[in-house]
């Protein structure tokens, strides 16, 4: 059981957001983020040493912001500056961040984990996996439906405070909530190797 408590008060504040809201800076929280804290550790465990928060979007589901998302994968980085790299491409800014699509081999070094600040159940809009269709690589959106199909679904209920960690490549969706309650999680992209070519990420906390 992670510091939900904590959690929360810390992004009490964010106004509630379509689809979320990407987090810039999250210095405040490195005792939990970094690999020594309760949450870093499982990115650690995972990834090994150097394991650090790369991104982060801060999800709060609920009647005044609801959303459903269709099948996909996280194909995008966020880096400091705009190196130009065989293989990093296109370029995008999402939300003041610069991003870029890196080569597939740097989003099968990451993992994703997610925070739980609510219990998650049927009703109130749960992450959907495709279990084991990370292995498949990046996945064209032609082949989303039948590789899902192939994969089969699962739907990822939590209880407050739980961690669900997957590889950041998995193909997942979101059904919109069906509850009056909010489904609040705090989402983490870790990595633990550096980036090619003068590339940075776009840390969040300041590790080394």
């Amino acid at each position: 059981m992670c510091c939900v408590e904590r959690l929360r008060e810390t992004f009490a504040d964010i106004p509630p957001a379509r689809a979320g809201t990407r987090l810039s800076d999250l210095a405040a929280l490195s005792d939990l983020l970094t690999e020594t804290g309760s949450i870093g550790a499982v990115a650690r465990e995972l990834l090994g040493a150097g394991a650090r928060p790369v991104r982060a979007l801060y999800f709060d589901k609920s009647p005044h912001a609801n959303w459903a998302l269709s099948w996909h994968q996280d194909r995008t980085i966020a880096v400091r500056e705009r190196v130009e790299v065989p293989g990093f491409a296109p370029w995008t800014v999402k939300s003041g961040a610069l991003h870029v699509s890196p080569p597939e081999d740097v989003l099968a070094a990451m993992v994703t984990l997610r925070v739980h600040l609510d219990d998650v159940d049927e009703e109130n809009g749960p992450l959907l996996v495709a279990p084991g269709s990370h292995n498949f690589g990046r996945v064209d959106e032609s082949t989303l439906e039948s590789t899902v199909r192939q994969c089969g679904r699962y739907s990822c209920h939590a209880s407050a405070g739980d961690i669900w960690a997957y590889a950041t490549l998995i193909l997942h969706a979101s059904k919109a909530s069906r509850s009056h309650g909010r489904r609040r999680v705090l989402q983490l992209d870790y990595a633990s190797t550096d980036l090619p070519g003068g590339l940075k990420w776009l840390e969040l906390i300041e590790t080394r």
